[in-house]
């Protein structure tokens, strides 16, 4: 069973800047098992990074799917899926355009027995 250890609807990030990590509290550090993103932007020029441990799982790389109907989809919108050793995970977004750009984003964390 998955544990959600971050998400957001139109979370926003603001022209030519990065987010702050959005993944926060005791969720932040897992053990090992496997780490999933899902993300659709509002627009092309929303990138993101995924770290475990200080190492890049997704190191600034374009969210490939983005529009502004319909909702997020765990079936279409898979951005990573990762079999990670754990440590403290972090995500930020980079908007590399003039505008702010919105972000539908879940992060979830499933433990291995």
């Amino acid at each position: 069973m998955a544990i959600v250890l971050g998400s957001a609807t139109t979370f926003s990030t603001a022209a030519n800047s990065t987010s702050v990590d959005q993944i926060t509290s005791s969720k932040k550090f897992v053990g090992k098992g496997i780490l999933r993103l899902y993300a659709k932007s509002s627009a092309t020029g929303l990138s993101c990074k995924v770290a475990v441990n200080g190492y890049a799982v997704m190191d600034t790389q374009p969210i490939p799917w983005f529009g502004s109907t319909g909702g997020l989809s765990k079936k279409d919108n898979e951005v990573v899926n990762q079999m990670v050793n754990g440590g403290a995970v972090e995500l930020t977004f980079i908007n590399t355009t003039g505008g702010a750009l919105t972000v539908d984003y879940i992060c979830e964390f499933e433990p291995m027995k």
